[in-house]
Order: C-alpha cells, then structure tokens, then sequence
C-alpha cells in the first residue's frame, strides 16, 4: 500500500529491494564439485553470466556459481506498520572462496516514499548494523551439501553488505533525469529522514551512470539504486563481483597483518639458534615460499574475476564500484607486504646458502687437519 505522502510520486509497478551479505568461506571452491553436490540434491543452480552483456564484451575468470535456496519469511517494520513478506534467496560462490548470499524482497505496487521506505526497512531488519543470526541461518542451508567442494573451508569473521534498491517500471513513463533531481533519491540512498546539507547530497549522488535515457545507476559506499526497464541484472552483478573482490582483499590484507609480526619473531628465534640455524633458516624460507605463492595464485583469481573489454557502460559502473570499495588500494596493500616477505626469503635463502657454505668449509678444514695429524701420526 503506497504511503500518505506519496500522491504526487510515481508509482513504483515492479521492483525490489536486495540485501547481500558476503562471507569468506575457504581458502578455495570448486565449482564444478559443488553444482555436482547441489544437483545430487535435487536444487536448482548454474553457472552465472551476464543477461544483457555480450560473452565477448565482458568475461568471468572463472564463473560464479549460482544456487537457488528456499523462500523465507522475514518481517519488515515500516511506517505503516510491520509487513511479512516471503522473499528469494540466492547464494553465488565464487572460486576465490567467497560466497555471496542475496536476499530479494519484493517492492512493486508502491509509492515512491513507501518503496523508499520498504528499503530503509529491509536495510533495518538485516541490514549491516544488524546481528547476524538471519545470515547465519542461510549460510547453515549452504555449507553442508557443498562442503566437499570446499578447500580448507575457514569461515573468517570478515563479512561485506550492500544493499540495492531496483526499481523495473514505474506506472507512468519516468525519464532517468528526473531521478535524482525532481525525485529526491537522497533518503533511499542514506537512509536518513533529516536532510542533508548540499555538500553531502552532491557528494552522494556523484557516481551517478546512464546509458540510454531511461535508465540510472547511483553508486555509494554501502547502497546502490538501479533504474532498468529491460530487467537486466547486470549492473547488480558487478557491484556484487566487486564487494566479492574487497571481501577477499580485505582477508588477505588482515591475514599478512597477522603473518608479519610471526614472520619477524621466527626469523630472530632462527638467528639466536645458530647451531641449527641453515636447516631453520630452510624451513622458515620454504613456509614464507608457500605462503607467498598460495596468497599471489588467490589474489590474481581475485583481480581477473571479472574482464570487461567492450561494454564501456558496464566498465565505468565497474570500475567506479572498484574505486568505491577501495578495492585497488587493498590490493596495493596486500601487494607491499607479499614484497616484504619475498624479501625475507630471499634474505634467509641467502643466509641459509652462506651458512651452509660455512659449515662445509669449516668441515673441509677439519679434514684436512685430520688428515695432517694421521699423516703424522704415521711417521712415528
């Protein structure tokens, strides 16, 4: 039922609202293994693509797989008062680890000021500032009939959100300009009821995407709203690649955080043991070595997730979603410290290799000492 205050706004005849929440499952999936396990169970999923994107102008490294789960019920508070609704839950997982579960509420058949608010009520119900229990549920119905597909599963504390609010078809024609400028998106978007000052509203609605003239994307850090009157999905899924990329970044960056102070102690508890220091000084080069190479194989799975060649529209939404999450600032970071610890191996390969040097040529000089005493021992 629309809102009181929505006379004079266009009515919203089909769209909905989608919460994602992201997990750090494992260190790797095989997809093929776990569309294997879930069709063994009689569930629906497939290979993700774009609808709308030709193959040649955008590709997956390594396609997502998407699994369908079963509806839920969940309760909204709004304005009007609480609403039940049943919404669609798709889980996608991605080879890198990550899984991406999406929950799409319904919101056709409202006003504009109660589709916004349908937004900010789902954003409340399971939403970031939310627990967790909804999400965890959902996870529980996904990870034991896959669990053969997944390597080292590990489910990190780590977890991304987004929210995304879809609007298909309005009841009378909506050019995309009036968006954002005669219908105000500033509350959908950040979720307050007071008004922002001018600075903050331009700031919000900079990263603002059309292509044709009835049709907008506006991205911000945590929400996204998408005009699509074809009913593609492809705007969606790349902001859903690039919160994947950012939740894998992010793991890997705390993960070397973590590595380095350990990395830093064994090397001195290795130098203060120098009766056994070339075999530790091996051993600690050879575990910094597998460290190096397991975390460079994920992270470059991670960067080529996603290749948009020549779709230039689904590029600048792309690579704008990027810029946003601070993907690439992440990934520079995680870059450095991959630097850091390929030094120290090579810094204790290298001591390792002169440690044994000197080892054989103290033995070389014992034997020949040895072999001196012997031969005078034998003149006598």
């Amino acid at each position: 039922m629309s809102g009181a205050g929505d006379a004079a706004r266009p009515l919203v005849l089909s769209g909905h609202v989608t919460a994602l929440r992201l997990f750090d499952l494992a260190y790797a999936i095989d997809l093929g293994q776990a569309e294997r396990l879930w069709a063994g169970q009689a569930r629906q999923g497939a290979r993700s693509r774009l609808t709308g994107t030709p193959p040649k102008a955008v590709s997956f490294g390594d396609p997502p797989l998407g699994l369908v789960l079963p509806t839920m019920p969940l309760t909204l508070h709004e304005p009007s008062g609480p609403a039940e609704v049943e919404v669609a839950v798709v889980a996608r997982l991605y080879a890198f680890g990550v899984v991406a579960l999406a929950v799409q509420v319904p919101a056709g058949g409202l006003g504009w000021d109660a589709f916004s608010a349908r937004v900010n009520a789902v954003d409340g119900a399971i939403g970031p500032n939310t627990p967790t229990p909804f999400w965890h549920g959902v996870l529980d119905l996904l990870r034991e009939p896959i669990a053969g597909a997944l390597t080292r599963p590990n489910l990190s504390d780590l977890e991304e959100d987004y929210l995304i609010a879809t609007v298909h078809r309005f009841a009378s024609a909506v050019p995309a300009a009036a968006l954002g400028r005669e219908i105000d998106l500033v509350p959908l978007l950040s979720g307050e009821t007071r008004r922002l000052a001018d600075g903050a509203r331009a700031d919000l609605l900079s990263r603002r995407f059309s292509y044709y003239t009835d049709d907008l994307v506006i991205l911000t850090w945590d929400r996204a709203f998408i005009y699509e009157p074809q009913g593609d999905t492809d705007v969606a899924d790349v902001i859903e690649v690039a919160n994947a990329q950012f939740l894998e970044m992010r793991y890997y960056d705390e993960l070397l955080d973590a590595e380095l102070p350990r990395m830093y102690d064994l090397v001195e508890r290795a130098k203060r043991r120098f009766s056994r220091g070339p075999r530790r000084f091996a051993g600690l080069a050879r575990r910094l070595y597998t460290l190096v190479a397991e975390v460079t194989e994920l992270t470059e799975k991670v960067d080529n997730a996603l290749q948009v060649t020549e779709d230039v529209y689904l590029a600048r939404v792309y690579a704008a979603s990027l810029d946003l999450f601070r993907v690439k600032a992440v990934s520079a970071a995680v870059e450095r410290k991959l630097a850091i610890i390929r030094d120290t191996y090579a810094a204790l390969y290298d001591e390792a290799a002169s440690s044994r040097a000197g080892l054989m040529e103290g033995a070389v000089v014992v034997l020949i000492i040895v072999e001196i005493l012997l031969a005078l021992a034998g003149r006598h």
